[in-house]
Formats: structure tokens, sequence, C-alpha cells
């Protein structure tokens, strides 16, 4: 997850040159040099760059947080490294790694540095150490002892990046081709056509710069964080990722066990990371779950909602909707869309801070007319065309590569990448979830990407680790943070919230991620997470009113509920 709404398409990696030589097999997150940092000399500083009003604006960033944005900018520095291409060549090609570091605050208890990744792949984190701090104020603590390290891994921003073709045929081409597509259930001849294009974007795309392409993995960029550990001249490093940056810890610390000293995983991806198809799997059975959650909560509200008063009889209701809206997709007078069953879907599987906004939709549509005018709730949330928003502000950073987001993927993919394979899977989807499988079940393949696989394979190591799950969130299902415990050691602290990445953004939560890396001790506790709130009450405390404020920022980073009507069917 992003900090902030620019995060909704980097969740847990999901996107949704000249010839050189492969690298096949299995590259063991235990091979390689014993340290990366011999490969680098330096960090070479230089002044960071400086944002305007309207980068800032376009960054995210409210007008009043702008001052408080260049207080902390002002204490940053910024490099790079120079760190091989190939780690197999350490005298061969270069690229840079961009840094910056925030200081610590006490010097005098300053620990080391802490390096800090928001997740993608192909998401930047050079601004992550100021972001974190203005989006939530409790997490001002862990820049108290520590040196916060941003950093853009290899491939994205301010870093040696490589951008394929826009033209239709580069990676996930069909999400961006043109084209309406049909309402009513995926047939086997759409899901072909979407297939061969996405095939042909992947296979141009990965054709196009193999020898920088290939080197896009996230074993290098955890090489790449073991030489900024070196250029730095500090003996240990901390972490601090979320998301796609779990996997990228918990590779760098099977990489170089003995250079971590603590280490903070949110939303943690599954061991099993390398392959898609178990992924997409994972996360299409958690949407269903979170719908059973839904059903119960409708049931409790039956005499506002009528759906039924008991979870199995809402289950019944809302399945029933979803296939009489395939069997005859809404079509409104006064709406340019056509809603089949993968928008009952879409309400049914969102997080239960949507709840009360698609409860109020699923009812309107009972009464709606095929062919009237959509009821109010239906409008508010249904998107208009989907347009290429206006070029950015001269100046602003990249943060997000949608090529890097692809080679990562696909460079560490085992999955069958054959059609059947994929028609299959999704099949298989449907009848697993007949509710928001429609919706959630057909996502990203590798098909076509030319580069061959390098899985990796993570290690057990002592080390501090603690890591943090999300009861009920869909991107990285609760049961993978005790598959990568199995695997990789560490405690599990659990937040009991539906969404993904969100513990440094609530406060109760944050003060437990600053004591662990205050004090190093485990923490197997629980927090709320983000849960729906009532307004505070009028006599609230100045400290409950600054954790409800703080509360409001980390619903910031949750995508309010809209749905993009051709978006499934452009979803390979």
């Amino acid at each position: 997850m992003r900090f902030g709404k620019r995060a909704a398409a980097l969740a847990c990696g999901v996107g949704f040159g000249a010839a050189g030589v492969g690298v096949a097999g299995t590259a063991e997150a235990t091979a390689g040099p014993t340290s990366a940092a011999s490969a680098v000399a330096a960090v070479a500083w230089q002044p960071c760059p400086q944002y305007s009003d309207d980068v800032l604006a376009a960054l995210g960033y409210r007008p009043e947080d702008y001052a408080s944005f260049r207080a902390l900018w002002a204490r940053t520095d910024c490099g790079t490294v120079s760190v091989p291409l190939d780690y197999r060549d350490p005298a061969g090609q270069h690229i840079t790694i961009a840094l910056t570091r925030l200081k610590a605050q006490d010097t005098a208890h300053r620990r080391g540095i802490m390096f800090m990744n928001p997740g993608g792949p192909g998401g930047s984190g050079y601004l992550m150490p100021a972001q974190l701090l203005l989006q939530n104020p409790a997490d001002a603590g862990l820049n108290q002892d520590y040196d916060l390290i941003g950093f853009d891994p290899r491939g994205i921003g301010y870093s040696t990046s490589y951008d394929c073709p826009r033209d239709g045929s580069g990676p996930n081409a069909a999400v961006t081709a043109d084209g309406a597509p049909g309402s009513g259930p995926l047939t086997q001849a759409d899901v072909q056509e979407y297939y061969d294009r996405n095939t042909a974007g992947n296979a141009a795309c990965s054709a196009s710069n193999p020898t920088f392409l290939r080197q896009i993995t996230t074993s290098n960029a955890a090489r790449d964080l073991d030489s900024i550990r070196g250029a730095l001249h500090e003996r240990k490093a901390s972490y601090f990722g979320a998301s796609w940056g779990t996997q990228l810890g918990a590779v760098y610390r099977s990489l170089f066990p003995a250079t971590i000293d603590r280490m903070w995983l949110d939303s943690v991806v599954s061991p099993h990371a390398y392959e898609l198809a178990y992924r997409f799997a994972g996360t299409a059975r958690a949407s269903e779950d979170d719908f059973h959650q839904f059903a119960a909560w409708l049931a409790a509200r039956n005499s506002t909602y009528g759906f039924g008063d008991t979870a199995a009889k809402v289950e019944a209701t809302v399945l029933a909707m979803r296939q009489q809206a395939d069997a005859s997709p809404w079509k409104f007078s006064d709406l340019d869309a056509t809603l089949d069953g993968s928008f009952i879907g879409f309400l049914a599987g969102g997080p239960n801070l949507v709840w009360d906004q698609a409860a109020p939709i699923l009812l309107s549509l009972t009464t709606a007319v095929n062919g009237g005018p959509a009821p109010e709730p239906v409008k508010q949330v249904i998107s208009g065309p989907r347009t290429p928003p206006p070029p950015p502000p001269a100046g602003t950073p990249a943060d997000f590569n949608q090529t890097a987001n692809v080679a990562y993927l696909c460079n560490e993919d085992t999955s069958d990448q054959s059609f059947q394979a994929l028609w299959d899977g999704y099949q298989r989807t449907l009848a697993a979830n007949p509710v928001t499988g429609e919706y959630s079940g057909l996502r990203p393949t590798c098909a076509g990407w030319t580069l061959p696989p390098q899985p990796i394979t993570l290690r057990w190591s002592p080390g501090s680790l603690q890591m943090s799950g999300h009861l009920h969130e869909s991107v990285t299902p609760y049961p993978w943070v005790k598959q990568m415990q199995a695997t990789i050691g560490g405690t599990v602290f659990t937040v009991q919230d539906y969404i993904h990445g969100s513990a440094p953004f609530v406060p109760e939560c944050a003060q437990h991620i600053v004591t662990y890396f205050e004090t190093g001790r485990p923490d197997n506790g629980t927090c709320p997470g983000l849960q729906p709130e009532p307004a505070p009450a009028g006599g609230a405390t100045a400290s409950a009113a600054t954790a409800h404020a703080a509360a409001d920022a980390a619903r910031q980073a949750v995508e309010p509920l809209v749905f993009h009507p051709a978006g499934r069917k452009h979803s390979l």
C-alpha cells in the first residue's frame, strides 16, 4: 500500500535494450556475496529537489500540510549510490539508487538507520519518511532514535529506471486497450482476447531491454539495501515495510541476516509470493470471506435493509441479486454504464469502512427499474469513462513505475502461464467464491514475459522480527503472516481490521510499532486498526480529538467506493 490516496494500484504488487545473459533457475535468498556493500564506496550527496505548491498538491498533500512537509524536507539529506546492475559482475555496468535520510532527532541516543518501503512493487519510497510522519504524528517516535532512510528501488523514480513503450503493446496492454466490453459473465472468448493482448504486451516489453529488466528482482533490490548500508558506514540496519515491502524485507533478512537490527513488516505477503496464481486465489477467497462478514452485519440490521435476519438468508439474497444482474444487466436512462453481477460482487466484498455506503446501494437496486433512471446511491459510485489524467506539474517525482511493477512480478513468477491455466483458475474461483469471485477472480498474468523466472527462497533466522497481519483484509490475507512466520521466524501482531497496511496510520497501532523499534521487545498483542467510528462527542478531550483527527487522516489512505464499469473486463 502506498501512503495516501495514491495507494490503490500498488497494493500487494497487483497491477495491476541490448541482449544480455539470462538468469535461469532459482535466485535463492541465501545465495550471493556475504555483503553487497563492498560494491560501493560512498553516498554521492546532493541538494534535495525542491517541490512547488502545485507539485505538493499533485502528490496528495493538503495546503495546510505544505509548511510541515517543507520543515521535514529541510532536515532531509538526498543522495545516490552506485550499484552493479548484475551483482555477479560487480565490475560491469552500474546503476544508481536514490535515497533520502531524515536524521534522528535525538542524536545522543541515535540507534542507527531504518530503511522504509511502502509497497508495490513499483512504488517510490523516496518521500516515505516525510509522508509517514505527516500522515500520523504518532509515527514521529520512529525518528527520535533512527535516521529514516527512504529510497527508490531499482527501476523506480529517481533511481535508474526504464519505461516500456506506451503504444498499447507495453505491460498489461489489455488494461489500456480501447474497446467497450460487453456485460454479463466473461466468456472464454472474452478472456482469450484480453489474454492475447496481455501476452503480446508482455513479450514486447520484456524484449525491449532485457539486459536491464532481467535484473529487476526482489533479491537485487535487497542487495541494493545492503550496498546503501555499507555506503552509510552502518554495521546494521533496521527496516519497516508494508505490502510488497514485506517481501523485500523478508528477502533482505534472508540474504543478510547478520546485518539486520530490528524489522517490522505490515500486511505480510505469502512466502509463496513468487507464485502469482497462489496469491490471486488467496485474495479472491479473502474477498468472499469479507462478504460473509458483511452479510452478518446486514442481518443485524434487517429492519433497515431487509435482506434477511440471518447471515445465511442475506447471502442467499445477495447471490440471487448477482445472478439476476448477470442474466439481465441494469441499463439506466441517465447512466452511461451497464451494471452486471460484477457490480454486486464489488459492493459485497468491500471492507467494513464502506458497508454503510454499500448497503443503501444494494437496497436501492432491489426497487430499481431497468431502463429507468438510476438510483441516486448508484450514481454516486459509478465513475465516468476512463480518461488519461492531466500531466503532472513540472518537477513532480514519479511515484510509481508500471514497467518495474511487471518486471518484479514476472521475473519471479513460476505460475503456469498458459491460457488454459488462467481460464481453469478463473472457473475455480467463480465456483469457490460465488458472490465476489466474478469481480475479483480474473487477475493479471505474466504470460508472454520472455525472461526466465528467478524465484526466491526464504530462510529462517533468529534475529529480531515483528510482523503484523490484518485479520480481515483481502489484499494480503491474514493466514499469510502465519505462513511467513513459519518460514522466516519472528512474532505476529494482529490488527483487527480490514484495511491493507493501516498499522502505521492508527495511533494505537503505531505506538506498538514505535515501542518495538525503541525496545526490540517482541509483541504478540493486538490493536483495533482502522474501524468505522462515530463522530467524537462534544466533550472530547484534546488527546481524544487528536486521535480522532489522526484516524481521519488514516482514512484518506482508503480509496472511496468507486466502481469502474469496464474495470473487470480490462483486468488482465
